[in-house]
């Protein structure tokens, strides 16, 4: 089902007790009734805070392709299944180039949070490069195609789509909101494509890259942005719920 959704990507930010004030003083505040609100610590908290969930739902930031065995420091589906948490990030751009993920790899990971009744928030953008070459549309479709060809209709509607320009992401540059809408138009229009019109209308696509209190409003009144993946603003409370109160 599509619905409004902020989300915040914590990355690798906060202390514990920075973290738990965070959390308290969003669990205590009304969330906006046509909005869901996930946010992704550290994977060091989850089991903290799994429990401290009234207005939010938990996600973690990755996860490992196998189940289990000797992988030091990685995490499960099995693991987060356990713990019932209910998102995971995939395909970050910072897991791309940071950590050389693949799409294939990405996709194995994709897999198993569905195979363990986890919706991954599926990340994808291109480069500044990519974009001014003109193939901004080509790099979505690529990182988009094992998503979308080796799923099933029912898989993919567990499934949040995230388009982050690799060039907005923490750097204070945003795509404008006409061009943010027409990605979001193109990765929708894939997915009917591969499915049908009445899937592709059935999931949520977030815009990503320096989304903040100041511009969230105009990006997410466009037709195909259901809402965002924070990352900055989320770690603040007062911008975070002020994004999260954007929807017109």
């Amino acid at each position: 089902m599509r619905r409004n959704i902020v989300a915040g990507n914590w990355k690798m930010n906060l202390n514990y007790s920075e973290a738990v004030d965070l959390i308290n003083e969003l669990n205590a505040y009304d969330k906006p009734l046509n909005t869901e609100l996930i946010v992704a610590p550290p994977s060091l908290y989850l089991g903290a805070f799994k429990d401290a969930q009234n207005n939010l739902l938990l996600s973690a930031q990755n996860v490992h392709t196998e189940l289990n065995g000797a992988f030091t420091g990685e995490i499960s589906s099995t693991m987060l299944h356990s713990l019932s948490i209910p998102y995971c990030i995939v395909g970050h751009s910072e897991r791309r180039t940071l950590f050389h993920e693949t799409d294939a790899l990405i996709f194995d990971k994709v897999k198993s949070l569905l195979s363990h009744e986890i919706s991954p928030i599926f990340c994808c953008g291109e480069s500044k490069e990519e974009r001014e070459q003109g193939d901004a549309y080509k790099v979505i479709s690529q990182q988009l195609n094992l998503l979308l060809s080796k799923l099933d209709a029912g898989q993919i509607q567990q499934t949040i789509i995230a388009y982050e320009p690799v060039w907005a992401i923490g750097t204070g540059l945003t795509a404008s909101p006409e061009d943010a809408q027409l990605m979001h138009h193109h990765i929708r229009k894939e997915i009917a494509q591969h499915f049908d019109v009445s899937v592709s209308e059935n999931i949520s696509l977030l815009y990503g890259g320096s989304c903040k209190p100041e511009n969230a409003a105009a990006l997410f009144s466009k037709q195909d942005i259901d809402g965002g993946l924070i990352g900055g603003a989320s770690l603040d409370f007062s911008s975070f719920i002020s994004i999260a109160k954007s929807f017109s």
